[in-house]
């Protein structure tokens, strides 16, 4: 996402800046330029592993107690925790880095100005009003588009099958009519089904599904569309593997990320030529029906297989 990047660029901008500003005014203190780049070391760990969070906060907080020019830090940080950690802990985790360059802005002064503690808790209120206005904004539009993704799926199936069943109704086609409802009722079925909540976690959810899972990183709350479109992939990678590739042993790896999140279905079987398949009709957990899950969550989807080498699918999954 571009206001991610843009955080991470903005970080290291100003940790720069703070750093150069540091040494003009006080020169190369080996402690300053050490801690400097300790955090700009720690800082990708702390946005791929939530773990590693408090470690990039500390060495942060005890940067700006030694040169309080490092405040300026503390956006892209603050904005961090609200983006990996519940309201309930980044708030309060928040509250203490703005202390902490209130701190800094009075050891700073000269002289003691009300400013000093208005500007950084204004700064604070505004990152965490537009993070939020955006998270409702990112939930409004996921919410629009699967009201379209449920329309579009009920004209493309169910109300088109009535229509088939009541035409041949009408010219006395009763067998093929009969069939017809066969079809519309097992698609309705595989609707329903992929509406389905997950029962449990996502990594529950797996770990019934196949004997093999490993998680890599700190789970992190994901949304109900993107459990769902990851287990259904999952399903979809084990059934092929089970029913069409022969295969002996599979394995799943979820992993999450800071922007997002990865699912990895590799199996043993006998592989196959992804660009010769032809999508089975009425299969709800075919190649085209992973592509388009994954697609319409803005995600990717990649597929490698050869005769005789198994088969890997990888889905990647951004999470805002």
């Amino acid at each position: 996402m571009w206001l991610h990047r843009a955080m991470h660029a903005g970080f290291y901008v100003l940790l720069t800046a703070s750093a150069a500003r540091y040494v003009t005014y006080h020169g190369a203190d080996v402690l300053v330029l050490g801690l400097t780049v300790a955090l700009g070391l720690a800082y990708p760990a702390g946005v791929r592993w939530t773990r590693a969070l408090p470690v990039v906060l500390a060495v942060w907080l005890v940067l700006v107690w030694v040169a309080p020019s490092f405040g300026w830090c503390a956006i892209p940080l603050f904005f961090q925790c609200l983006r990996q950690l519940r309201p309930r802990v980044a708030l309060p985790i928040a509250g203490v880095l703005t202390c902490a360059v209130v701190l800094a802005q009075i050891r700073l002064a000269a002289a003691f100005d009300l400013s000093l503690v208005l500007g950084p808790i204004g700064v604070a209120v505004l990152t965490a009003a537009v993070f939020f206005d955006r998270a409702r904004l990112l939930r409004e539009a996921g919410a629009v588009q699967e009201r379209q993704r449920v329309a579009r799926e009920i004209h493309d199936t169910l109300a088109q099958g009535f229509s088939s069943i009541t035409l041949l109704l009408e010219l006395g086609e009763h067998d093929r009519a009969a069939a017809v409802a066969r079809e519309n009722l097992a698609e309705a079925r595989r609707f329903v089904r992929d509406l389905a909540p997950i029962r449990g976690t996502l990594v529950d959810a797996l770990h019934r599904l196949c004997p093999h899972v490993e998680v890599d990183g700190e789970p992190y709350p994901l949304s109900v569309q993107t459990e769902v479109a990851l287990l259904r992939v999952a399903q979809g990678a084990v059934a092929n593997a089970a029913e069409h590739a022969r295969a002996g042993r599979v394995a799943i790896t979820l992993s999450y990320l800071g922007d997002a999140v990865t699912l990895d279905v590799v199996d043993d079987g006998r592989g196959f030529d992804p660009a010769a398949v032809v999508p089975a009709e009425g299969r709800g957990y075919g190649l085209a029906s992973i592509h388009g899950r994954i697609t319409e969550l803005g995600g990717t989807v990649s597929v490698e297989s050869a005769p005789g080498e198994g088969t890997a699918v990888a889905v990647t999954v951004p999470t805002p």
